[in-house]
């Protein structure tokens, strides 16, 4: 008779590396660095026009660290509360947003 496989009984068998590449690693301190950017730039624009500072851009830099400050497991993982550890790589995230 029919004896269902692994891959027919799940559908599709997707296979996430446990650990996150250096391609990866390096599109997302690209991304990290692209952020600090956007801020830096608008903090500019608001202090050559006539010195203004925004309430939410001094937040930021007070609270929020800067790519090359922030610790590998901040820039790799993200929270999530169904994980063991309360962390999930930032490369399985796709996935698992169903």
């Amino acid at each position: 008779m029919f004896r269902p496989t692994a891959p027919l009984s799940g559908g599709l068998l997707w296979k996430i590396p446990w650990r996150i590449s250096s391609m990866q690693k390096r599109r997302q301190r690209k991304r990290l660095r692209a952020v600090d950017k956007v801020v830096d730039t608008v903090s500019m624009a608001l202090q050559k026009n006539g010195g203004i500072t925004a309430k939410a851009i001094e937040r930021w830099y007070q609270e929020m660290p800067r790519e090359e400050e922030m610790l590998p497991k901040d820039k790799y993982t993200i929270f999530d509360r169904k994980e063991k550890k309360y962390r999930k790589g930032i490369h399985t995230s796709e996935m698992d947003e169903s």
